[in-house]
């Protein structure tokens, strides 16, 4: 065997009878996801109980029979684990939540190659990852821009991952955001359904487009509080796009404060620069959804930071 390939012998129940041999396998066997075992089956790494690779996922499966899998070690990710302080919320051998400051990239790319959330988990993580698509590496299912701070959560099975994934694709996930934009809001709660794209004249950007373009991108938003020239909103998620809370609320003519994308370079430049403040004002402070494998209804909660309430401070009424 080679060094670091895994051998498991699963025997099939008998009402496996006639099924596809990749779905047998994945009902025995729910640590590994069904493209998981298509590709381990497509590989030659499943012999039946005559020590016969069968290379077919379709193939019909032996009800009672029994067959070994080989299962090479995970693929080094191309990540390298960092020890960067994590703030936990929630955290069993399935997935863990994290509380993510400002300032922290999620997962490595051009400009960020590493000091990032993935860097983070692949060092707390260590040992207990699974291969998430034959690769070691944290399941990242959703994320969160560098300068906004709060909860985001990450698979650490394969099982975890493709359900986690299944509900963000359903948009039953519960997330809440809470954000000081400017001006008051005329109207103090609606929904902005508005499809989003790259914008034409600035790739870094986000815009609001027309047709079939764009993906479908739906906020609610209520008022909390009504500040100075300003106001502090809950922004509801029924979809996740790239910068979605930032360019809805900027297109009803309120972005954020500090945006230095989308809002309003002038106003309360002083403040902020006195405050230090250098971000968009965008916090992750409620995350809900169900638990992939133990069916229980998790739901959690994240202080305002201490940056933004300090603003909230200088602009109450």
């Amino acid at each position: 065997m080679d060094r670091g390939m895994s051998i498991e012998h699963v025997t099939l129940p008998s009402e496996a009878a006639g099924w596809r041999l990749d779905r047998a396998l994945a009902t025995a066997m729910p640590k590994l996801s069904r493209e998981r075992l298509k590709a381990l089956i497509s590989s030659g790494q499943v012999s039946n109980d005559a020590g016969v690779a069968v290379r077919d996922p379709s193939a019909k499966a032996i009800g009672g029979g029994v067959y070994a899998v080989a299962i090479p070690a995970p693929a080094p990710a191309h990540n390298e684990a960092q020890d960067i302080p994590l703030a936990i919320a929630y955290e069993d051998e399935h997935l863990i939540v994290v509380d993510k400051p400002a300032g922290l990239v999620v997962h490595p790319a051009a400009g960020n190659a590493d000091g990032t959330l993935v860097n983070a988990l692949l060092h707390h993580c260590r040992g207990s990852l699974s291969g998430i698509g034959g690769v070691e590496r944290p399941g990242i299912v959703h994320r969160i821009d560098k300068d906004t701070s709060g909860l985001i959560v990450a698979a650490k099975t394969d099982p975890a991952h493709i359900g986690l994934a299944a509900q963000f694709k359903r948009h039953s996930i519960d997330r809440r955001y809470r954000a000081i934009v400017a001006g008051l809001p005329k109207v103090p709660d609606g929904t902005v359904d508005a499809a989003l794209a790259r914008s034409n004249v600035n790739r870094q950007k986000m815009a609001i487009v027309e047709g079939s373009r764009g993906k479908r991108a739906v906020t609610h938003y209520r008022l909390i509080s009504p500040l100075r020239g300003a106001a502090m909103i809950e922004c509801r998620l029924e979809t996740g796009r790239t910068h979605q809370v930032r360019v809805h609320m900027a297109s009803l003519g309120h972005p954020l404060l500090g945006d230095p994308v989308y809002g309003r370079p002038r106003e309360h430049r002083d403040l902020l620069t006195r405050l230090g403040f250098h971000r968009q004002a965008l916090h992750a402070a409620h995350l809900g959804f169900v638990h992939p494998i133990t069916s229980a209804a998790l739901s959690f909660g994240s202080d305002i930071p201490t940056d933004m309430q300090r603003l909230l401070i200088e602009l109450a009424l």
